[in-house]
């Protein structure tokens, strides 16, 4: 059995690949700049405590990273779907987070379309609204 780099044909494809490899470009900033991560989060690390970082490159990146190249290496719709579904309830995680935490700056704004936006490109192919 062959393998080979599945290249996207359609419009629709296009669109789910991308939201794929924005997810693994933020996987890769994650685990190889985590602290350029948390200043992008607005999240404070402390230097004493290394258990952050780990927890950026491992539990952030590696779930990012993972996702996403599963999605780009197998071009499934059903990872695209998984993909566009954790990106929604990115989404929704951030709104909750905007209505019970008072956390309505202009970042969280910023990052709820970014959320929206991917799990909308990956979900358009995924659930067939774009061939």
């Amino acid at each position: 059995m062959e393998f080979a780099f599945p290249w996207p044909t359609t419009q629709g494809e296009w669109l789910a690949w991308v939201s794929a490899a924005v997810t693994v470009f933020f996987g890769a900033v994650l685990l190889f700049a985590p602290g350029l991560s948390f200043r992008l989060f607005r999240l404070p690390a402390n230097p004493e405590r290394p258990e952050a970082y780990a927890a950026a490159r491992a539990n952030m990146a590696g779930f990012y990273l993972g996702l996403g190249l599963s999605a780009l290496l197998l071009a499934q719709p059903l990872l695209y779907m998984a993909l566009g579904f954790s990106w929604l309830f990115t989404a929704f995680g951030r709104i909750v987070s905007m209505m019970s935490d008072r956390g309505t700056g202009l970042s969280n704004w910023l990052w709820l379309v970014v959320d929206t936006v991917l799990a909308a490109l990956a979900l358009a192919f995924a659930l067939g609204m774009v061939a």
